[in-house]
C-alpha cells in the first residue's frame, strides 16, 4: 500500500493501525535547531485524544508520544524524527461480527477489493485514530512556524448536524467539549442533549469545522498546480470522513456578484477576506479560512442492509466504541492538516526565493 506519506520537504509518513501494537510518523525534512520535547507536542494530542467526554468514543488511550529519534540534546538535528504512540485500550472481539462483511459508508469496502484483505479491528488503517500521529507531527509544525513568522492556529466547530454554532469568541472553544467558539450555554445544552439522543438511538450525525491560521507570511504557494489552496483542499480531504472543503468565501462566492466578492485593496490592506488569504494559488498575508464538511460516523448500532465477502445480504450491526460525531473531535485534526500544509510551503518557498516576507498586509 503506498499512500501514507505527506507533504514534499516536510514529510511525514505515518504507521500502524488501529488495534496493532502502536501507531506513530517518522518526520523527514524538520529543519534542525529547534529545540523540541515530548512535552511540546503532548498538549496537541490531548486535545484530540479519546474518553475526553460522554460525547465520543470511551476507548481510554492517553496518546502519550514518544520522540525516538532526530532529536540530540533537546534539540532537532535535521534527521528523521519519529513518533511513537502506543495503544493502550483495543478491544478488538467488538469487530468479530463484521469480520466478513462490510460496513455501509465505510471503507471496509473498498480496501477489500483493493487489496483482497482488511484489518476489520476498529478499521485498522482507515481509522481516525490515525490521525493522532499527524496532530503529534503538526505540533512540531506549529512551533516551527511560531518561532520563524508568528503564525498561529485556531479552530471551532460551527455546525453539529443540523444546528448551527455562531461564533462569538475563540475564548469560549476551551471552555465545552464540542470545540465551539460559543459561550450560549443553552446552546450547548441543545447540543449536549443532540448527542445523547444519538447515543440511545445507536446513530450519528455530521459537522462543519473551520480553522484559520493567522500572521501568515505573503507568497506561499506556487502557481500552477502547487497552489496553496489547491494543495490544502487535497490535505483535508486526506481526513478521515471529510467530504467538503471550503477555503474563504467558499460555495457562497456563487451567489456573489464580482463587486462583492473581489477583496478591495486600501494603503491600509485588504477590505474583506473573501479569498480566505489565497490570490491565484498564492498567500495575500490575511488570515487563511478554511471549512470542512465531515460526514456522520459509519460505525453505528443501528441495522442496516450489506452484503458479505461472498455478496450475500446481510444485516449490519456495529458494536464497539465509536464517536457518535466523530467531527467533535476533528478540529485539532484540521488545524494540523493545515499546518503541515504551510510549513511545507514555507520551506519551498525558502529553497526557490530565500527567506520568506514578512511583510503581512492586514485586514481591514
Amino acid at each position: 500500500m503506498s499512500g501514507n506519506s505527506f507533504g514534499k520537504l516536510f514529510t511525514v509518513t505515518t504507521f500502524g493501525e488501529s488495534h496493532g501494537p502502536a501507531i506513530g510518523c517518522v518526520i523527514d525534512g524538520c529543519p534542525p535547531g529547534l529545540i523540541l520535547s515530548e512535552a511540546d507536542i503532548q498538549p496537541e494530542l490531548d486535545r484530540r485524544k479519546p474518553g475526553t467526554s460522554r460525547h465520543v468514543t470511551q476507548r481510554q488511550e492517553s496518546d502519550t508520544v514518544e520522540i525516538l529519534s532526530g532529536v540530540y540534546q533537546g534539540m532537532t538535528t535535521g534527521t528523521p524524527i519519529a513518533l511513537l504512540i502506543r495503544n493502550e485500550d483495543q478491544r478488538s472481539k467488538d469487530y468479530g461480527n463484521i469480520a466478513e462483511s462490510f460496513r455501509p459508508g465505510h471503507a471496509d469496502y473498498t480496501y477489500w477489493h483493493k487489496y483482497g484483505v482488511r484489518d476489520p479491528r476498529g478499521g485498522g488503517r482507515s481509522s481516525a485514530r490515525l490521525t493522532a500521529p499527524v496532530v503529534g507531527a503538526a505540533a512540531i509544525a506549529k512551533k516551527w512556524l511560531l518561532q520563524q513568522y508568528g503564525t498561529t492556529f485556531k479552530g471551532c466547530m460551527s455546525q453539529l448536524g443540523d444546528i448551527p454554532v455562531p461564533f462569538q469568541s475563540w475564548e469560549h472553544v476551551h471552555a465545552n467539549p464540542f470545540f465551539a467558539a460559543s459561550g450560549d450555554a443553552d446552546l450547548i445544552a441543545r447540543m449536549e442533549e443532540a448527542m445523547d439522543q444519538l447515543r440511545r438511538d445507536g446513530d450519528s450525525i455530521g459537522a462543519r469545522i473551520d480553522v484559520i491560521a493567522q500572521n501568515v507570511p505573503v507568497g506561499l504557494g506556487q502557481p500552477i498546480y502547487d497552489k496553496l489552496d489547491a494543495d490544502i483542499a487535497y490535505a483535508m480531504m486526506g481526513i478521515n470522513a471529510v467530504k467538503g472543503v471550503e477555503i474563504g468565501a467558499g460555495f457562497d462566492s456563487v451567489a456573489q456578484k464580482g463587486s462583492e466578492h473581489g477583496d478591495e485593496l486600501t494603503p491600509e490592506g485588504f477590505i474583506g477576506n473573501n479569498a480566505g488569504g489565497v490570490l491565484g494559488g498564492i498567500s495575500t498575508g490575511q488570515d487563511i479560512s478554511v471549512s470542512i464538511a465531515i460526514k456522520p460516523t459509519s460505525s453505528i448500532r443501528t441495522p442496516r442492509r450489506s452484503i458479505d465477502k461472498e455478496g450475500n445480504p446481510v444485516m449490519v450491526e456495529t458494536f464497539g466504541r465509536h464517536d457518535p460525531c466523530v467531527g467533535i473531535r476533528a478540529t485539532p485534526i484540521a488545524e494540523a492538516m493545515l499546518a503541515l500544509v504551510l510549513i511545507d510551503h514555507a520551506l519551498m518557498h525558502r529553497a526557490q526565493c530565500g527567506n520568506v516576507s514578512v511583510s503581512t498586509p492586514k485586514l481591514k
